[in-house]
Parts: C-alpha cells; structure tokens; sequence
C-alpha cells in the first residue's frame, strides 16, 4: 500500500520475501514492527524514495512473507534468521551495503545485521527500542506492566496461540490502541494500513510465528547477545535513536546512555508521540532519518 512502490517477492534460502521497493539513490532498508507490516512506513517511505532506493519488506512471520516451520530452539524466528533473510533480499536486488532503518522487532533485527553483517550496513536506525538483552537484564515491575506481552507470547504454545486465536483483530487494535499516545485511539493510524495489519494478524499461522519471534527473542537471541557481548562484540556503523516523548522507552531508559554500550557512534533525540514513531510523527521522523541517512558515508 505504499504509493508508487513495486512489489517483489524473493526467494531467499527457501523462505518467500514479501517486499515494496521505491524510489532511487542509495539503498535503505525500512523494517517493521510487532504486529505490524511493510505498510507502517506508508508515511515515510515515499519521501525517503524522492532521495534514496527504499526496500519495506515484511518480516518472515509477518505479513505475506513466508512463515517457515519452527524448531524446538526457535532458531527459525531468531534475529539472526530474520537478519540472514533481508540480507539475501537486498543482494538479490543488487544492494550490497547499504542503510537500515528499523522499528520495534525490525530494529532488533537491524541491531543483529550490524552485528552478524558488519560489513553490509552503512548506518543504522533504532526507533523506540533499547537492546534486547538490557531489556531482560534490567526487567523491573514497569517493565513487565508494560511490555507483559513479551512474557505473554513467548509463553509455550499453543498457550497464547490459543487465546490470540479467540479474538486476533480485537487483540491487534487492542496492541495498537495500547502503545500509542492517543491510548486506545486508533485515529492516528491510515484505516488502510489497520485494514492490511487485520488481513494478516487474521491467519493462524501469523499469530504462530509472531509468538516464536518473542521466544526466539527470549532465549536463542539471548544466547546470541550474551556472546557478542562476551566477545565485545559492538555495532560500528553510525546508530541514530529515536523515541516517543510519551511512549514507555522514553521514560523508562536513559535511551543514548543505553544504546551507547552497545555501539560506538551513537546519536538521536525524542519525537512526539508514543511508540509508532512512523504513523504517530511522520514528519518529525522522516525529518531526522533524512538527516541522518544524508550525512557523509563513514569511512571503514
């Protein structure tokens, strides 16, 4: 649903890609958020195009990407898998490096690109997360009020499978409703988008691999933090955050204090609104992320 853009679907490691690509320039890759789709950038990817190559694919799990069996390890929806996923994606559409922009679970996908295929990312964008692991090593009862879903989803299935399953357009609004600004208000997002996140929060199989990226990012992903973190292992390219004034990362993290212990060059401020930084504020944030993705191209 993102005017002007083409549709591509690629096959990449026997898992179909689902992708919008626009625009001309240098490339960057958008990647959405939980429970989302590539329409969350239908704001700002259309003026990213005026300037820059713009691939919005869906997540495997999500949307019409494809949605592979898991395992025992749920290594099939790790960050790592997802990382390897749009890697393949831009290569097949000749982008060997290239910026990444991501939002809630994209960016912690983009996170393990800068750190799985340093070699691949130019500059990276993290709007309204801090790192997983910090998230979990610092877990206090805010944390767990407000982020319950991620304890809820990765409880073992078919346990929130079922429960989803009951009523899964009510539980998607009621998640949208819950972490934007307006609180319950759903009048900030496009009704085409909302339409397009229900047609594919309504399959099974979405509401399934969804849960097994939260357990994934409960356990193999930790696995996979805890060693880069051992190693000191770092991101290199240039980080710019991004956060909600009135979303609970804001004002539960010292955002830049955070991010800046997992990566060296690190920079960003607040924008209004809550968590959907793209539909709450997309100007402000296409604003900054032109900003940043216009700056020089760092030397390696």
């Amino acid at each position: 649903m993102i005017t002007g853009f083409e549709t591509h679907r690629v096959d990449v490691g026997g898992v179909r890609v689902h992708a919008e690509v626009g625009g001309s320039g240098p490339p960057v890759l958008l990647l959405h958020g939980y429970p989302q789709t590539h329409a969350m950038w239908h704001r700002v990817a259309p003026v990213l195009a005026e300037r820059f190559t713009v691939v919005a694919p869906d997540l495997r799990g999500y949307g019409d990407s494809g949605k592979p069996a898991t395992t025992v390890t749920h290594e099939p929806y790790g960050k790592r898998a997802m990382a390897g996923d749009v890697v393949g994606l831009m290569r097949h559409l000749g982008h060997e490096r290239f910026a990444v922009v991501g939002h809630d679970r994209g960016a912690r996908v983009a996170h393990r690109l800068c750190l799985d295929h340093e070699e691949r990312v130019e500059r990276a964008a993290v709007l309204d997360v801090v790192p997983t692991r910090h998230v979990f090593a610092t877990a206090d009862r805010a944390m767990a009020t407000a982020y319950y879903h991620w304890f809820f989803l990765a409880q073992p299935e078919p346990l929130p499978e079922k429960l989803i399953g009951a009523d899964p357009v009510w539980f998607l609004r009621r998640k949208l409703g819950h972490w934007s600004a307006a609180r319950g208000d759903l009048g900030v997002f496009d009704p085409a988008a909302v339409a397009e996140y229900e047609r594919c929060f309504a399959d099974p199989a979405t509401v399934h691999a969804s849960c097994e990226d939260y357990r994934a990012a409960a356990s193999i992903d930790l696995g996979h933090d805890d060693a880069d973190a051992d190693a000191g292992r770092r991101v290199r390219a240039p980080l710019l955050a991004l956060w909600g004034a009135e979303g609970f990362v804001g004002r539960h993290y010292d955002v830049l204090d955070v991010w800046r212990e997992y990566a060296d060059d690190v920079s960003g401020e607040v924008v209004p609104g809550g968590h959907f930084l793209p539909e709450e504020a997309p100007r402000e944030t296409t604003r900054l992320l032109l900003d940043f993705l216009d700056g020089p191209v760092p030397a390696r």
